[in-house]
C-alpha cells in the first residue's frame, strides 16, 4: 500500500463465513471489525463475494472482480476476438496461444480476455488486497458453467515481480499494463481506477519493472500505454498497436 496511513479493515457481512474472514484477515495482517466507523477503506466480505470500498459521501461505489457480467461480459461475446489490439499485440494466433505472464494483473480484465481466447495467463498482482479480490473472482467464475474452463486457464500470485528473480517455466509473453500517473480528473472517470488509485497509488517504478520484464529474455514484451504517453525506458518498440484510447508497444527479443 502506497500509504502507511491509510486504515483497511475487513468486515463480514455474512456470519456464515465468519471462518473465512478471520482466515482472510490474518493474510492480510489487517483487523476484522463489526462495522466501517473509522475506516478509510473496507474489505467487505458479503454473501455474495468481495468487494472493496471506500469511505466517504464522494467516494465511488464498491469494486469487485466480476469475469461473467458488465463490459466484460459483453466484451468476451461480442468483441472482437482475435482480430483486438490485444489479443494481436500478444501473438495469438488461430494455431499458437502463447503462455501470457501479466506483471501488473490489477482487476485480471485483459487477463480474462487472453484467457478467453485460449491462452494460459498467470497473473502477477503485489497489492495483497488487488489480489484477494482477483483470487475471489476466479473461484466465482471457476464454479460458473459457462466461464469454468477459462477460469482454469488462470492463476494469480500474489508478488512484486522486481522481486524475482529468472522466471520458470518461462513465458512467451510479459504483458505490463502499469498505472500511469494521471494529472486530470478526466483521466479517472471509471469507479474502479479512482478506487484502486486511491488505494496502491501510481506505479512509479514502471521503468524498472520493464527493464525486469526485458531482461527475462521472453519472446515478446507487451506494454500498455494510454495514447500519447512515453515509451517505458530508452528502447523503441519493434512494434505500436493502436487501440480505441490505449496503445500496445511489443518488444522483440
Amino acid at each position: 500500500m502506497s500509504d502507511p496511513a491509510v486504515r483497511l479493515a475487513l468486515l463480514c457481512e455474512d456470519q456464515s463465513k465468519r471462518t473465512q474472514a478471520a482466515e482472510l484477515a490474518a493474510g492480510l495482517a489487517i483487523p476484522l471489525v463489526t462495522d466501517g466507523d473509522g475506516c478509510d477503506f473496507l474489505l467487505a466480505l458479503t454473501g455474495d463475494r468481495l468487494e472493496l470500498r471506500q469511505a466517504g459521501a464522494r467516494s465511488p461505489g464498491p469494486v469487485s472482480v466480476d469475469f461473467a457480467a458488465g463490459a466484460l461480459h459483453y466484451r468476451r461475446r461480442f468483441g472482437g476476438g482475435r482480430k483486438e489490439p490485444l489479443a494481436r499485440a500478444v501473438g495469438l494466433k488461430a494455431n499458437r496461444c502463447p503462455l501470457v505472464l501479466d506483471a501488473t494483473a490489477g482487476l485480471g480484465r485483459d487477463s480474462f480476455m487472453l484467457a478467453s481466447l485460449g491462452c494460459r495467463v498467470l497473473m502477477m498482482e503485489r497489492s495483497p488486497i488487488i489480489a484477494a479480490l482477483l483470487a475471489d473472482g476466479l473461484q466465482r467464475a471457476a464454479l460458473d458453467p459457462e466461464l469454468a474452463a477459462i477460469a482454469a486457464r488462470l492463476s494469480v500470485t500474489c508478488v512484486d515481480c522486481l522481486t524475482l528473480g529468472q522466471l520458470a517455466p518461462q513465458p512467451d509473453v510479459i504483458y505490463l499494463d502499469p498505472m500511469y500517473p494521471h494529472r486530470t480528473k478526466s483521466a479517472l472517470v471509471k469507479k474502479e481506477m479512482r478506487l484502486v488509485r486511491a488505494l496502491v497509488g501510481d506505479d512509479r517504478d514502471a521503468a524498472q519493472l520493464f527493464a525486469w520484464a526485458v531482461s527475462q529474455g521472453a519472446a515478446r514484451v507487451v506494454v500498455k500505454r494510454p495514447q500519447g504517453a512515453p515509451n517505458l525506458g530508452s528502447v523503441k518498440p519493434a512494434a505500436v498497436i493502436p487501440g480505441k484510447n490505449s496503445r500496445f508497444d511489443i518488444y522483440l527479443r
